[in-house]
């Protein structure tokens, strides 16, 4: 479980297709200072399992569903990426409840900076919508974000000047893909009162 409050922005050093799968390398420093083989990181929201470790770097395997409902298979060599290590039970809950399995990909629609503060329109699959209400949370790319408004098609976040200038939303333009996860709070009320989808 994370909180999706990004803890560095890691570098993709390598990435070596497997056919059904891709192993990515990413340079980091401040999630490897007491990783393992076999801890999870989130990798811009997608949760990962460290496969090798190595001085200033780590491995980790994407099979394909992850692939097929990520954005990590438009993934490039040199991008650069939000991480996160696992809570433990004395981390504080920053943001919210963040499992790391994405429910889909969303693009950015739309930036208008202001002077203190940035509104950034994102679109999101009216599958998904349900989910997403006013003031309530979502994570993007792994981060833990408030919404400000939201629409069958679309919703808009606030972005402050630490997010802008600690994770990739600093850089992420118009028509880019984002990883999206909806509150899984909101996804077991509605199988509890009867709602139609797992």
């Amino acid at each position: 479980m994370f909180t999706g409050i990004v803890e560095e922005l890691g570098t993709v050093a390598g990435i070596e297709d497997q056919g059904d799968a891709v192993r990515l390398t990413i340079s980091a420093a401040t999630v490897l200072s007491d990783a393992e083989l076999g801890a999870s990181i989130a990798v811009n929201g997608c949760c990962l399992t460290v496969a090798t470790l190595g001085p200033g770097e780590w491995t980790a395997d994407v099979m394909l569903e992850t692939l097929k409902r990520t954005s990590l298979h438009a993934i490039s060599v040199g991008d650069q990426v939000n991480l996160e290590r696992a809570v433990t039970p004395t981390t504080r809950l920053g943001g919210h409840i963040v499992q790391g399995h994405v429910d889909g990909v969303g693009r950015v629609v739309s930036r208008e900076p202001s002077e203190h503060w940035e509104v950034v329109t994102i679109s999101l699959d009216p599958e998904l919508a349900r989910y997403v209400v006013e003031k309530g949370s979502i994570a993007v790319d792994g981060i833990s974000l408030t919404v400000v408004s939201v629409s069958d098609e679309s919703f808009t976040v606030s972005l402050i000047p630490e997010t802008l200038a600690r994770t990739s939303l600093g850089f992420r333009a118009v028509g880019d893909e984002v990883n999206l996860e909806t509150d899984i709070i909101a996804k077991h009320v509605e199988k509890l009162l009867g709602g139609v989808r797992p």
